[in-house]
């Protein structure tokens, strides 16, 4: 019975690869269009859109092209092939304004550039391109069911940008670079008022002057002393219950014991 069901399989399994062969060299257009939808409904959207591409031209105008379109676009998204999706989400959105699928296309297409996105550590050009696609998006339908979903999208496109921007600014801090950590974490905390990086974005801030003053040459030591100090005010403020107390705390009484001894010699 196991032979017999396996040798099925081969037949049915060889049966369906040579008519998708057949298919791709045939001139039957109606013939791709019915294998292709079957190929699509099956998930096999590989073969789908081998076959979608030949014919997409052919359908232009008729009936049956926005389903087609449809179809041809989330090939792609299936596929994973984000850029193409995008592009043909965005035509289908365009050509058929009225189509009852016009929301989830538009949706998808947004969300692919979401799938480009890469880590925060690199190059975040499609992650600034994902937000604003997003945002269009949620713009153009509020009432959305996927409006949910697109705002957490958001929301985590939007903290890859802020952890990208902490962390070079904490690199600066890193390689004792102070001056450059010190404007780059003003940066950041006025680009993202509402981060949950504030506080240590704040702390380092405030470590970097700290670094920069004890370490300054004489001249410019006593305005990098008060400019330290005062950062350790804005922190001590706004986190006087911080993790960072003691450590914070520490170096501000160091800091204001030097700025006495100018203030004695002067």
């Amino acid at each position: 019975m196991k032979k017999l069901i396996y040798i099925l399989i081969v037949i049915i399994t060889f049966s369906s690869c040579n008519e998708y062969q057949k298919a791709l060299k045939s001139e039957d257009v109606a013939t791709k269009f019915k294998l292709a939808t079957e190929f699509y409904d099956a998930g096999k959207f590989n073969k789908a859109n081998r076959l979608f591409v030949q014919i997409v031209p052919k359908y232009r105008g008729k009936p049956q092209s926005q389903k087609l379109m449809y179809m041809y676009s989330m090939t792609f998204y299936k596929m994973r092939d984000y850029y193409t999706a995008n592009y043909q989400f965005e035509r289908f959105v365009s050509s058929y304004p009225n189509s009852e699928k016009v929301e989830e296309a538009a949706y998808l297409g947004a969300k692919s550039f979401y799938h480009l996105s890469p880590v925060y550590t690199k190059e975040q050009k499609e992650t600034i391109s994902a937000i604003e696609k997003l945002q269009e998006f949620i713009n153009r339908f509020p009432d959305s069911e996927y409006l949910s979903e697109a705002n957490t999208l958001v929301k985590e496109l939007e903290y890859k940008l802020e952890n990208k921007a902490y962390s070079i600014a904490k690199q600066y801090n890193h390689i004792s670079d102070y001056q450059a950590s010190i404007k780059s974490f003003d940066n950041f905390i006025i680009e993202f008022p509402g981060t949950t990086l504030r506080e240590k974005a704040m702390f380092y801030r405030f470590d970097s002057a700290y670094k920069l003053a004890i370490n300054s040459i004489v001249y410019k030591k006593e305005q990098r002393l008060k400019d330290a100090i005062a950062f350790y005010n804005s922190y001590n403020k706004a986190y006087a219950a911080s993790e960072f107390k003691e450590e914070a705390d520490k170096m501000n009484e160091e800091l204001n014991g030097l700025l006495q001894e100018f203030s004695t010699k002067s």
